[in-house]
């Protein structure tokens, strides 16, 4: 009977340990342009973790504006040391823009190749320009985007759980369209792409979202997430152009890329 009980409790203890869920470190600092979506992004991975009981989120945020903004940026970031990520699972990139002051930049790339999740949302392309070992990290590179245009998303492999909820064809209504420059279809596995151009039409291969192997990290990113009403689902959002659907799909796009990245699911 004793020995019935002590495998009983280790049973219990081993599912315990698997349910446990994972650490998201949320990083939203911006030293360029700042989106107006970014708290938006911050409700929905707090809101997507709470609802799938799948992860938790901490935040890197923007300090207020005032005296020594570089500096309190600079202490903010200090989460991403490679000490502080020995507490987390994964690091998530929502809109952040232009240099960031890393503690230490090649600690923070050794820890993704060692098995940790890097999550890109929007402008997380639009990242250390001048950084070519993050952009190889990443995939590619922020180039420019035109006016906000309706698009039909091709979806690439419904397989993956950042597409399983997805059409073969998901036309968004108006989003800002990226296009990028050092990537290569060769070297990343595409999730969603156009097959026109966001403004001339013409014919080609536009990347949209994506991931990649990273040592034995994941990488996962989507250039999508510039509106509000994308990424929020309140019916009585402001000035709403996507519909509900819409925004419960992009949702859906980032839940299943956050658990292919912290490989929850998927291969």
């Amino acid at each position: 009977m004793k020995m019935l009980l002590t495998l009983a409790a280790a049973t219990m203890l081993a599912a315990s340990l698997q349910a446990a869920p994972k650490r998201l470190l949320v990083v939203s600092t911006t030293a360029g342009f700042r989106h107006s979506s970014i708290p938006t992004l911050e409700k929905l991975l707090a809101d997507l973790g709470q609802s799938s009981g799948e992860f938790t989120v901490d935040y890197v945020r923007q300090p207020a504006a005032g005296d020594d903004l570089s500096g309190r940026m600079k202490a903010a970031l200090q989460k991403l040391s490679p000490k502080s990520l020995a507490d987390y699972d994964g690091v998530v990139f929502a809109s952040t823009t232009g240099n960031l002051p890393l503690p230490d930049p090649q600690g923070f790339l050794d820890w993704i190749k060692a098995g940790h999740a890097f999550i890109g949302i929007h402008a997380a392309s639009d990242t250390f320009h001048n950084w070519p070992a993050f952009i190889d990290m990443l995939g590619g590179e922020f180039d420019r985007h035109g006016a906000q245009v309706s698009v039909d998303c091709l979806n690439q492999d419904p397989a993956n759980p950042a597409c399983a909820a997805l059409p073969k064809t998901w036309t968004i209504t108006q989003e800002e369209i990226y296009q990028f420059k050092n990537y290569d279809p060769a070297k990343v596995h595409d999730l969603l792409i156009l097959d026109k151009h966001p403004e001339t039409r013409a014919p080609g291969h536009y990347a949209v979202a994506w991931c990649k192997p990273y040592g034995t990290g994941r990488v996962f990113y989507t250039s999508l997430g510039h509106r509000e009403d994308i990424v929020d689902a309140n019916p009585n959002l402001a000035r709403r152009v996507n519909s509900i659907e819409i925004s419960k799909a992009y949702q859906a796009h980032i839940l299943g890329g956050i658990e292919w990245a912290l490989g929850l699911k998927g291969q």
